[in-house]
């Protein structure tokens, strides 16, 4: 489903999710799964969890023996589709795909319709990846120190683009605006693809994304990587600096993605499917294709993974007071 307009998250809250089948037997992790598996996306197809929920669902099909679908379902940063999985019978037969926007929410939204550190219960990592701070090479900026002073030069009259509220490309910006100290608007989208055609257009002036979004327009002229956001420069673009390289000392925000069932999904089941997407990740075709999306494997076990969201939680939160971003 694809929304075409910005719609309130409490109005999104209210939104019926499908029912789960909840009058049949739950399977035991020696039959598990007993029917298709679906894996729900908060986001729209072509962003970076899309794109890897259908990878590792084409793959899942082929170990698990039952189909892999990916199920697209955008909206406030990606709160709809995690509501959905949260509230699914805990069988492992749905299941949540996440950015790095599920660690971003709690500190944008001051009520949610689920607790993210309870109401589900994590697989895996799945990748991680720095974003690339692009602007319209129509701009005629070339750098990032040239960007903050044409900012600074016209305060509230550049805007940023996001693939929505509360989102991870939403944070990263913010706290880019934050650190360098500028005045520029946030426009947020229901995708990233659409942030990326308007940035490309010059209706807005800067956007934060994963290679995988930009490379294409980037190569092709249409886009300037002036940046990557990670402690380190990433291999999909070795010659273009970090953030804090390019002169805003301090700055840094790294991407990732995973996967979790609703809470009390049966451990057997838990580590069933923890190992079929561990074994998935080292297969070479998806690791070319994760080289080519620039973007690296982060496998974990269940324990490691929820240690590690319970962590970014409490370190956006603090790094979100610090940068003075007021929850909604």
């Amino acid at each position: 489903m694809r929304l075409r307009t910005i719609v309130p998250l409490a109005a999104i809250w209210c939104i019926s999710s499908t029912a789960a089948p909840g009058a049949q037997s739950p399977d035991s992790a020696a039959t598990f799964p007993s029917r298709p598996v679906r894996l729900v996306s908060g986001f729209t197809s072509g962003g970076p969890p899309d794109t890897i929920g259908r990878i590792l669902a084409a793959r899942l099909t082929e170990l698990l023996g039952q189909q892999g679908i990916v199920d697209n379902r955008p909206g406030a940063g990606g709160t709809m589709g995690t509501k959905i999985v949260a509230e699914a019978a805990p069988d492992g037969h749905t299941l949540l795909v996440v950015s790095a926007s599920y660690a971003v929410v709690p500190a944008i939204y001051t009520k949610l319709p689920f607790d993210p550190r309870k109401d589900l219960a994590g697989i895996t990592g799945i990748y991680t990846a720095a974003y690339v701070v692009v602007v319209p090479a129509s701009l005629g900026v070339k750098s990032v120190q040239e960007l903050i002073a044409l900012a600074r030069s016209k305060p509230g009259q550049l805007n940023f683009g996001s693939a929505g509220i509360g989102s991870a490309t939403h944070f990263a910006a913010e706290l880019f605006k934050a650190t360098a100290q500028i005045d520029i608007v946030h426009v947020p989208y229901k995708g990233i693809i659409e942030a990326v055609t308007d940035t490309m257009t010059g209706r807005v002036q800067l956007l934060m994304s994963a290679p995988s979004t930009l490379s294409t327009p980037v190569k092709e002229g249409k886009l300037r990587a002036l940046a990557t956001t990670g402690r380190k420069r990433t291999l999909a673009y070795p010659d273009t600096p970090t953030v804090a390289e390019a002169g805003l000392p301090g700055y840094f925000w790294e991407s990732w993605g995973g996967m979790f069932a609703p809470a009390r999904t049966p451990r057997p089941i838990i580590d069933k499917l923890n190992r079929a997407v561990l074994t998935t990740l080292k297969m070479p075709d998806v690791q070319s294709r994760y080289a080519a999306l620039g973007v690296e494997a982060f496998p974990t076990t269940p324990a490691e993974f929820d240690k590690f969201v319970d962590l970014e939680i409490t370190r956006i939160a603090g790094l979100a007071r610090k940068a003075g971003i007021k929850p909604q």
